[in-house]
């Protein structure tokens, strides 16, 4: 098995695993086609669609993840399932990284983290003000 492959594989595996991830842009644009085939495969639940997926992933929890989560999730879609989102260059080579990630997948979570984050938000600033009258107090008491 090459190199390449095997990288493939690990990818593919990680992202059905997390359903994102960060790695360096020419990897997510070669993964995406390995997990688009892999998803539309998720999508036809048969005895030999799952053999192709155990033949590639190196998870038997991650197969079993793609047929009854990941695939039913896509059903309606005809591909395009991944999105490649560029986010930083990498300090010690600079390298360009990317976060590739299932659509459907982000837009359910971004709609469930904006609520809370909206409410969490005030708590953390009221704490905040008291700190802040505390320490002029204690820089006078220091000056005096």
């Amino acid at each position: 098995m090459s190199h390449r492959k095997a990288l493939l594989r690990n990818l593919a595996t990680s992202f059905f695993k997390y359903e994102r991830f960060e790695t360096t842009v020419p990897k997510a644009k070669e993964l995406r086609p390995v997990v688009e085939r892999l998803v539309t495969l998720g999508k036809s639940d048969t005895l030999a669609a799952r053999r192709q997926a155990y033949s590639y992933l190196l998870d038997k929890a991650v197969v079993h993840k793609l047929f009854t989560d990941i695939g039913p999730r896509n059903a309606s879609r005809n591909g395009g399932y991944t999105r490649i989102v560029r986010t930083r260059v990498r300090p010690g080579d600079a390298a360009e990284l990317a976060i590739i990630e299932l659509v459907d997948k982000a837009e359910a979570t971004s709609a469930s983290k904006d609520a809370p984050a909206k409410k969490a938000a005030p708590k953390k600033a009221a704490a905040k003000k008291p700190a802040a009258k505390k320490a002029p107090a204690k820089k006078k008491a220091a000056a005096e």
